[in-house]
């Protein structure tokens, strides 16, 4: 079965993402390092603001997969290059699970996409 281009997008950047975050990840830092854009930045879910140096950093001291999962995954072209991915996200490790809307831009940089900003707004359900 052949993908359209759209799906074979979102298949892409869904996988990249997951990698960052999901259970049985085994990026090292090198590799997260590579898939972050040199001008990364992020709005947590605590509405905090983070640097890429800042994320970095929390990934160093905080190594191995966050036990998350992600659903109801949407990708929307923004121009060519840059593209928007949008899903909903559950924390597990919390005593309640923590429904989190996510937003990540991803750019085409140096030939590879790399995530460029990323948002979490926590989703009272």
């Amino acid at each position: 079965m052949h993908l359209s281009p759209m799906d074979d997008l979102l298949k892409t950047l869904s996988a990249l993402e997951l990698a960052l975050h999901h259970p049985g990840s085994t990026l090292t830092f090198r590799e997260f390092d590579a898939l972050l854009h040199p001008d990364f930045h992020e709005v947590g879910k605590s509405g905090q603001a983070y640097s890429r140096a800042e994320v970095l950093n929390f990934l160093s001291l905080h190594p191995g997969p966050m036990p998350t999962a992600a659903h109801d995954l949407q990708v929307s072209l923004l121009t060519p290059g840059c593209a928007l991915l949008t899903y909903r996200s559950v924390h597990l490790d919390t005593p309640e699970p923590l429904h989190v809307l996510r937003s990540s831009v991803w750019q085409m940089h140096e030939g590879h996409w790399r995530l460029r900003y990323h948002q979490g707004t926590v989703a009272f359900c």
